[in-house]
């Protein structure tokens, strides 16, 4: 079997799942609280994925990565948006690990 064969069959039951979906539910109005909860996901699953590995990130000292999280809290609680609290965190961790290891 050839493998341009093989790899047309997986895209193609990769993208069957993903474009489905998308044609059965062209129409569909999901009412305002389940409109609300989708939109929540993708900060929750973005903050579940991250978090672990942040707090092992520099595991000679794990305040400073904490301390890089807080920044970036922080700021993005404060409308910093993203570019700025990630530079806010690499900032606060650089400064911590430059200066007090």
């Amino acid at each position: 079997m050839s493998v341009w064969i093989i790899i047309l069959c997986m895209a193609a039951v990769t993208s069957i799942p993903r474009i489905l979906p998308l044609y059965l539910m062209k129409n569909f109005d999901p009412p305002p609280l389940l409109r609300r909860f989708l939109r929540f996901i993708p900060s929750a699953a973005l903050g579940a994925l991250i978090f672990p590995g942040v707090l092992k990130a520099i595991p000679q000292m794990p305040a400073a990565a904490a301390a890089g999280m807080g920044a970036a809290l922080i700021t993005a609680w404060f409308g910093g948006g993203l570019v700025f609290s990630v530079g806010a965190s690499v900032t606060v961790a650089f400064i911590l690990l430059r200066f007090f290891v």
